[in-house]
């Protein structure tokens, strides 16, 4: 299903909401049929949104929709292949995954996306089998997955081999690259308040993380021109053509409530299918104790998200909600430029700190960028 142009929300009507509106009593979340977006509709989309570890709004805006999408997919519905300029997603996907990770063979993140590693991880099931190994999952190969039990269930085959990278790449960080994505840009500004954009923000926090990676001899990229908006698909494609160790996105929150503040960093992760990203997960809890430990801003912990920049790109990746430009006491903050310095070096520790072996580390706040391995 391809997503739309458009967004919906209550009060829409036509056909767009009405297959909604199907997928969603298929996927027991609502009940009666109609063809306008009301007000159980929103409930029954928040309630999807939650489980999915998407943002909670009510909205079906494209994320939300082809995530509703995938949903519809059970393991058996479809011949599953790799198709590169436009892979398969699903919870079909998914849970192949799941049973060939269980399995023994390796397939390098549970995303419920049919890449390259999905196709060599069934290669090697059907050469296994002795069936056709094509890495096409159709009926022989579903049938030889439901017959074989794993030997073993539990532990985190992925996260092992995703921590045995990290500590292969060494702790230097010259020759690493990294992404820098500032979120928004173009005609979206995103979130505004007390004369401060956060897609302007984010580019300026964008160029110091920069500025400082490349003294570091760190290849770093920026996912946008100051004036350009691409969408998070592209963002996240980028992210993956410059084949790059880590990616960082760079937000600013806001909310109609002016006492909402602090600072929030995401990762990949969806808790309804217990997938996640090892790294990612360790990144943003460094990133996140980083810039606590050195700033005033408030600690909202670290969060699992399914947003397209953290599920489709290849390496690790976090995204940060660096305080709340409508929040007065945040806002004062985030337009001191000493400040937004601070932030910068703070996440370029945390990137340094991904590498750093226990017995090189130091504790959180302690380590500055004269003192990295370069």
């Amino acid at each position: 299903m391809e997503s739309p142009h458009g967004v919906y929300r209550i009060g829409d009507s036509g056909e767009a909401v009405a297959e909604i509106v199907g997928k969603l009593q298929r996927l027991g979340l609502l009940t009666g049929g109609h063809d306008v977006y009301d007000e159980a509709t929103a409930h029954a989309v928040r309630g999807f949104q939650q489980q999915r570890g998407l943002i909670i709004d009510g909205i079906v805006g494209p994320q939300t929709y082809r995530a509703i999408d995938d949903a519809r997919w059970r393991l058996g519905d479809r011949l599953l292949t790799f198709v590169p300029t436009h892979p398969l997603s699903g919870d079909d996907v998914l849970s192949l995954q799941a049973k060939l990770q269980e399995l023994g063979f390796a397939v390098a993140r549970i995303d419920g996306i049919f890449g390259a590693d999905t196709q060599r991880a069934v290669t090697e099931f059907q050469r296994n089998m002795g069936l056709p190994a094509d890495g096409t999952c159709g009926p022989s190969t579903f049938k030889a997955l439901q017959r074989i039990r794993p030997m073993a269930t539990g532990g985190r085959p992925d996260a092992l081999r995703a921590r045995e990278a990290v500590r292969a790449a060494g702790p230097r960080l010259s020759g690493k690259t990294v992404v820098i994505d500032a979120g928004h840009g173009g005609f979206d500004y995103g979130w505004e308040g007390y004369g401060l954009r956060e897609s302007d923000i984010a580019y300026d926090l964008a160029s110091r993380i920069e500025g400082r990676l490349g003294a570091t001899g760190v290849r770093a990229y920026l996912s946008r021109g100051r004036d350009q908006g691409p969408d998070e698909l592209a963002r996240a494609a980028f992210a993956n053509e410059t084949d790059a160790n880590l990616c960082v996105s760079l937000h600013t929150d806001g909310s109609m409530n002016p006492d909402a503040q602090g600072v929030a960093t995401y990762y990949y992760g969806n808790d309804l299918h217990g997938a996640s990203s090892s790294v990612g997960e360790q990144f943003a809890g460094l990133v996140q104790r980083e810039i606590v430990a050195r700033t005033d801003l408030l600690d909202c912990r670290t969060h699992a998200k399914t947003w397209d920049l953290l599920r489709r790109t290849k390496m690790p990746a976090v995204r940060l909600e660096i305080g709340y430009v409508t929040n007065p006491h945040d806002s004062a903050r985030l337009a001191d430029p000493a400040f937004r310095d601070v932030i910068a070096e703070s996440i370029v520790v945390a990137i340094q700190r991904v590498y750093l072996p226990p017995e090189q580390d130091a504790a959180t706040g302690m380590l500055r960028l004269g003192q990295l391995t370069v």
